[in-house]
């Protein structure tokens, strides 16, 4: 069975993770961290409830597709450990 379709498949979705990363990183640079209380201040504090959603949904994605990252390499390694058992086992048998 070759596995480098599923091994490009992997460094793909890893790229994903660390594109999503970047990016995450990239819109959280204009996060507000101070707290406003003044009416001024309302409009500024609407669009930090918009960024927030925005990260709260960016790191829902960046938690998923690491999981699914690490899963899939944990299974990409189980395969191919089990294939070189496999053909070390006909060779001396």
């Amino acid at each position: 069975m070759n596995l480098i379709p599923f091994a490009i498949g992997w460094v793909i979705l890893a790229a994903v993770v660390v594109a999503l990363a970047i990016y995450r990183s990239v819109v959280g640079k204009a996060e507000d961290d101070s707290i406003h209380v003044s009416a001024v201040e309302a409009a500024a504090t609407a669009n930090q409830m918009q960024l927030a959603k925005k990260l709260e949904s960016i790191e829902r994605w960046g938690k998923i597709l690491t999981l699914l990252a690490v899963l899939t390499g944990l299974a990409l390694a189980a395969a191919y450990i089990y294939q070189a058992w496999i053909g070390n086992s006909q060779y001396t048998g």
